[in-house]
C-alpha cells in the first residue's frame, strides 16, 4: 500500500485545528515568475484534486500567488474543502513576475481578505498569514487588523511569515499567533531559533523552500549517501529530516507534477536512523 501523507502525524494549529503535518505548497501552480496561469491549467488541476487521496490535507496558499490564481485554482478543484484546510497570506502586492513589493498597510490587507475569502469560496479562512511586515506601516497596525480579523469571526487563525523572534514577541502582545512562516532546510538553518521558540511555544512552524539540500544533496554528500541507503530521492530525505526535525513542523513542498506530488508524499513514510539525523544536523550546521 502507498504511503500517505498520514504517516507523518498531525499536529493541531491553535491548539484546535488538526492537520495533517506533511501539508503542500501552492505556489507553483502559477505562471512563470509565479505570474499569470499555469503554463498547463489541467496539469495544475490535476495535482490539487490528488491532494485528498494522498492524506494531504493541509495547502498554503497567498493572494499575490498569480496573483489572485493560486487561491482561484484551489477554490475550483477542493470546493468545499471537506477535511481540508487552506490557509492563504497577505502583504504583498505584485507588478510583475517575481516582482513582490510589502504592502501592510489595514486598509489594503482588510481588502486582500475579502478577496481570498471570495476567491475562495469560504465565509471564513481557517489560517490567514501576514506575509510580511510592511518596514512602512506601524507594525501595530497590521497586527490590530489581524486581531479584529479574528474578533469579526473572519479567519480562524493567524499566523506570520519571514519574521525574528522579537517579530513574534511584538504580535503576540496584540494578537494571538498560531504558526509562523520562515525559510528553513537542510542548507539554511538561519531560522533555527525562531524555531526553537516555536517549539516551545507550541506555535506551528512552516518552513518554505524545504526541499533544498546545496551542497549536502552532491555525490559524496551526507544528503546523497543517505537517500541511496534508503532508496530515496535527496528531497524525500530532506522533508523526513525536517519532519523528524521538530514535533511542530509543518512542511509545505511544492510541485506542478503529480509524479513529483506523490514522490514528495512518499517522505511521510522515510524514517531516519538517529545516526544518519545527528550526520545530517552536523553537516548542514
Amino acid at each position: 500500500m502507498a504511503t500517505t501523507a498520514q504517516a507523518s502525524g498531525t499536529f493541531k494549529i491553535g491548539g484546535d485545528l488538526e492537520v495533517t503535518r506533511l501539508g503542500y505548497g501552492a505556489m507553483r501552480i502559477t505562471g512563470e515568475g509565479i505570474w499569470g496561469p499555469p503554463r498547463d491549467r489541467d496539469a495544475a488541476l490535476a495535482v490539487l484534486r490528488r491532494l485528498p487521496e494522498l492524506g494531504v490535507d493541509f495547502i498554503d496558499t497567498a493572494d499575490s500567488y498569480g496573483p489572485a490564481i493560486s487561491e482561484e485554482l484551489i477554490g475550483e478543484a477542493l470546493h468545499p474543502y471537506e477535511g481540508m484546510t487552506v490557509a492563504t497570506k497577505a502583504g504583498f502586492t505584485r507588478t510583475g513576475p517575481q516582482e513582490w513589493h510589502t504592502l501592510g498597510r489595514p486598509d489594503y490587507l482588510r481588502q486582500q481578505l475579502e478577496l481570498s475569502r471570495q476567491r475562495l469560496g469560504v465565509d471564513r479562512i481557517d489560517l490567514w498569514q501576514l506575509h510580511r511586515i510592511d518596514p512602512g506601516t506601524p507594525a501595530d497596525d497590521q497586527f490590530q487588523l489581524l486581531l479584529e480579523a479574528l474578533d469579526e469571526g473572519l479567519v480562524r487563525h493567524v499566523g506570520l511569515s519571514e519574521v525574528s523572534v522579537a517579530d513574534i514577541e511584538a504580535a503576540r502582545a496584540v494578537v494571538p499567533i498560531a504558526t509562523v512562516q520562515n525559510r528553513y532546510n537542510l542548507a539554511d538553518r538561519a531560522a533555527e531559533d525562531v524555531l526553537e521558540y516555536c517549539e516551545r511555544e507550541g506555535i506551528g512552524f512552516i518552513p518554505w523552500f524545504p526541499l533544498a539540500a546545496g551542497r549536502l544533496a552532491q555525490p559524496g554528500g551526507a544528503v546523497a549517501e543517505i537517500a541511496a541507503a534508503h532508496d530515496a530521492t535527496p528531497g524525500q530525505v530532506a522533508l523526513a529530516w525536517l519532519l523528524q526535525r521538530s514535533p511542530v513542523m509543518l512542511p509545505i513542498p511544492g510541485t506542478g507534477s503529480v509524479a513529483h506530488l506523490e514522490e514528495n508524499v512518499a517522505a511521510a513514510g522515510l524514517q531516519l536512523t538517529g545516526d544518519e539525523i545527528a550526520r545530517l544536523d552536523d553537516a548542514s550546521r
